[in-house]
């Protein structure tokens, strides 16, 4: 399922209003539709990857000359993404479920590392391999539908910006690489990226207050203890 490009703000409005009208129309079939990022074992999850890129009065601002055929400002915005989703800051909004880390694991082309290159489909950011120059782009695969779009693009953005204040360099930082790395794979687990968040979240002020980071984090905090702490249906089966 794929929607056509549109400025951020109508971009989360839009995602809302399609699930909303899959969830509709598979009931009115008498059927059940779910975005949960990984319903069934030993199959590939859902993943919500977003294409993005900035424009100034009409023009793309990432074509350039640079690694991939990436801007410089391109290739900042990427290192902010992949910075943040390094410390797990930004995953507390992308993937801000206990199931999101079933899927990302892996075997099943879901990225586990903060890396970028062009047609990979297990970094993090790929670089669609099928544009012309003048239509490059990144596209952010890491998140999935249990997000909040509204905060999920948000907080994509203002990583992306944050890599641009900063003339960040994913190439010195090391995250240009088509194999998950080591020492760049992101915390995989709710409770991780919800600490990343604590340590890491100033770069979200300009669009998150204090109080919603606050309560947020409290409300995952809360999903993620009663999930790892109840017996599993597997536990039963194996146990019991």
């Amino acid at each position: 399922i794929e929607l056509d490009f549109m400025d951020l703000v109508k971009a989360a409005d839009s995602v809302c209003i399609a699930k909303w009208i899959i969830r509709t129309v598979a009931e009115e079939m008498g059927l059940k539709a779910t975005f949960m990022p990984k319903p069934l074992y030993k199959m590939p999850g859902n993943g919500m990857h977003v294409h993005q890129f900035l424009e100034k009065n009409g023009n793309t601002l990432f074509p350039g000359d640079g690694l991939h055929g990436l801007s410089p400002l391109a290739l900042s915005y990427t290192s902010g993404l992949l910075e943040h989703s390094l410390t797990g800051s930004l995953l507390a909004f992308t993937n801000p479920s206990t199931n999101s880390y079933r899927r990302l694991v892996p075997g099943y082309e879901a990225p586990i590392s903060a890396t970028f290159a062009r047609g990979s489909r297990s970094a993090a950011v790929r670089i669609p391999g099928y544009l012309k120059k003048d239509e490059v782009r990144i596209e952010y695969r890491t998140g999935d539908a249990s997000a909040n779009t509204h905060f999920m693009l948000s907080a994509m953005a203002l990583a992306g910006a944050d890599g641009i204040f900063r003339n960040a360099d994913p190439v010195a930082a090391g995250f240009s690489s088509a194999e998950a790395r080591e020492d760049k794979v992101f915390p995989l687990n709710l409770h991780s990226v919800l600490a990343g968040l604590e340590k890491d979240h100033e770069f979200l002020r300009p669009a998150f207050p204090e109080k919603l980071l606050e309560l947020w984090t409290k409300r995952k905090t809360e999903e993620a203890e009663y999930v790892y702490n109840a017996p599993t249906p597997q536990e039963y089966e194996l146990y019991f």
